[in-house]
């Protein structure tokens, strides 16, 4: 039994399976993938519920997602997550998308056909997974909250920002290092606002800003969540994604980070007395809401917590 498993391992069942008590159903595909957490997370739900089945780490290769998912479905894999870089070829490779993955452009969870289901579909936790963890962690609804990401320029600052969007958020600054796809993204979303101005100004219901802009600080006093949805405190040496003085007591602020536990821009928020949290909580809801996803009617949301816990 493998850490992980390559595309030639899906061959065939008795290759996939050798030495293992349980045959591998589900699956997290990646590249890299030897750092996902999701197994620790999935096989403790398993577990929990005595289903019989393994959920295994997956590397494949740009360009393969297809192949992949043919060879998991030949072999009676019922779904999928899809990790980075494989989100936007994962949606290209399905047959249906899910409101949630049309909505944020690319999927992260996929269910294979089967008796009741004729074709692949693709969808995405992220969003509501997001929605979910803010619950947790600051007892508020993302809804009701003036929202600041910073980094939208990946997936998982898009998947963020179009959750916020969605839901109505009162007010959403988009920050990224790189204003124009700050600005596009802000395009985008511009659709869940009843606007037919282009809006730009900090008071604005949807903003886009540089993370150089003089306007941050200002803009981030009039916000009640800041979101770092960048790789920006992964490192201990990591500058902050944003200036300290943006960071004030009265804000909630979520890392969507979790390895470290506490980054420099958590301690920042610590040191003013701010709310603070880690993308711990994210990463466990987007599982759950997968796996109910693919066991309608099942969400084992303690054991999963348990099961990732013993990963850190």
């Amino acid at each position: 039994m493998k850490d992980v498993y390559q595309i030639s391992d899906l061959e065939s069942r008795d290759l996939l399976d050798e030495g293992a008590e349980k045959p591998a159903r589900l699956a997290v595909i990646g590249n890299p993938v030897a750092h996902s957490a999701s197994p620790a997370m999935h096989q403790a739900a398993l577990d929990a519920g005595d289903m019989d089945m393994r959920y295994i780490r997956l590397e494949v290769e740009p360009g393969q997602v297809a192949e992949a998912f043919s060879r998991m479905a030949e072999l009676g894999f019922i779904g999928c997550n899809v990790t980075v870089p494989h989100k936007l070829e994962a949606m290209e490779c399905c047959d249906e998308h899910s409101e949630d993955a049309l909505a944020i452009g690319v999927v992260n969870t996929v269910l294979f056909p089967s008796e009741n289901n004729s074709k692949t579909i693709g969808h995405n936790t992220d969003g509501p997974g997001l929605a979910r963890a803010i619950r947790e962690e600051f007892s508020v609804d993302l809804a009701d909250l003036r929202v600041m990401i910073v980094g939208v320029g990946g997936g998982a600052g898009r998947a963020i920002a179009t959750q916020c969007a969605r839901l109505g958020c009162e007010q959403l600054w988009l920050v990224n290092r790189t204003l124009e796809k700050a600005e596009t993204l802000a395009e985008e979303l511009h659709q869940y606002y009843d606007h037919d101005e282009h809006l730009q100004g900090p008071g604005d219901q949807l903003c886009a800003l540089g993370s150089d802009d003089d306007a941050l600080i200002e803009a981030a006093g009039r916000c009640a969540l800041i979101i770092n949805a960048t790789s920006l405190g992964m490192r201990s040496i990591d500058p902050l994604p944003l200036p300290r003085a943006c960071i004030q007591p009265h804000h909630m602020v979520y890392d969507a980070i979790y390895k470290p536990a506490e980054t420099g821009l958590l301690k920042q928020a610590k040191s003013v007395n701010a709310s603070a949290a880690n993308g711990l909580s994210m990463l466990l809801h987007q599982g759950v809401f997968a796996f109910e996803f693919w066991f309608p009617g099942q969400s084992p949301t303690e054991a999963m917590r348990r099961g990732l816990s013993s990963t850190l």
